[in-house]
């Protein structure tokens, strides 16, 4: 299933923030900076591409069903963005392959930003993954959305794995967004018109995973032709291990460690000596830091964990 927010047509587990943002906009109140802040995978920028579908298409053909909370696949601003050529909408995100937002992207915003519209209609900037902004990139965007031009609104997603600074934050509406394990695991059954614990084993069930991770996860298990109904914890690590999936699968590569701090959770709990197991975990931690810190490969981490951990 593919999950990229800006394909969604349904929005689940977030209405209430999001009648609560439509409301502002219907009483004129839409506030021209506002910021999504959450885990990754919980469904901010599926909010953003609803609220924004939501305006665009008031009073276009196929307008949002705000009843079911539904963008119309065959409303035009709906393909237009899906498209990448709406004219007032402007999308900020990572580059594949870069670590931060660069400097050029925010440049070509503010210029964008600086053309008159052609009719006269709200403009959307949504930037995603505010947290990789560089030090350049921010202050640049901070001067641009202090005193932002008329009809330009301002949507910035914040996974917040990572802190952003109080200067930013301050200059938005706030919106939080939490899930409770149960709505996370509701949204993800939604999404995929299947029950999460009949494809899971109960033991790859993260009571901290949000529906998108639940989602990736049979994603790749169906990409792989694995029944992970099958594989506890210890199982599957090993085989992500012995495989190299986290080399070759970007999930993978994403989430292995959540895995693992899964799995040291699992073993403090049952050992009774909770300070070796503790002691490693912290050298382990410490060590995969200096590994991403100078970008060095995981190979030889996996193996130590493998073999002292997993016992294999």
């Amino acid at each position: 299933m593919n999950i990229k927010p800006i394909l969604q047509t349904k929005l689940y587990g977030l209405n209430q923030i999001f009648n609560e943002i439509v409301n502002l906009s219907n009483s004129n109140k839409l506030p021209n900076k506002i910021l999504f802040s959450g885990s990754k995978g919980s469904g901010k920028s599926t909010l953003a591409y609803h609220l924004i579908n939501y305006i665009f298409s008031i009073n276009e053909n196929h307008p949002y069903n705000i009843k079911l909370n539904e963008i119309s696949v065959q409303n035009n601003s709906f393909k237009l963005i899906k498209n990448g050529s709406h004219p007032n909408f402007h999308l900020i995100d990572l580059i594949e392959d870069k670590k931060n937002i660069e400097i050029s992207q925010i440049r070509n915003m503010i210029n964008y930003a600086n053309k008159s519209s052609f009719n006269n209609r709200p403009r959307f900037i949504l930037i995603d993954n505010v947290e990789n902004l560089n030090i350049n990139s921010l202050n640049a965007l901070l001067k641009i959305i202090e005193e932002p031009n008329k009809n330009v609104f301002f949507i910035l997603i914040h996974n917040d794995n990572k802190k952003i600074i109080k200067t930013l934050k301050s200059r938005c509406l706030p919106f939080k967004i939490n899930l409770t394990f149960d709505q996370s695991i509701n949204i993800a059954n939604h999404l995929l018109n299947e029950n999460i614990f009949e494809l899971l084993n109960n033991d790859l069930i993260n009571y901290y995973a949000k529906p998108g991770d639940y989602i990736s996860l049979v994603n790749f298990s169906k990409e792989n032709q694995i029944n992970l109904n099958e594989f506890n914890l210890k199982k599957f690590l090993l085989l992500l291990i012995e495989e190299n999936y986290y080399k070759k699968n970007n999930f993978v590569k994403l989430n292995i460690f959540n895995y693992i701090e899964l799995y040291f959770l699992k073993i403090f709990n049952q050992s009774t000596n909770k300070s070796k197991i503790s002691s490693f975990y912290t050298k382990f931690i410490n060590k995969i830091n200096y590994a991403r810190k100078f970008n060095l490969d995981y190979e030889s981490l996996f193996m130590e964990f493998k073999s002292k951990i997993l016992n294999e």
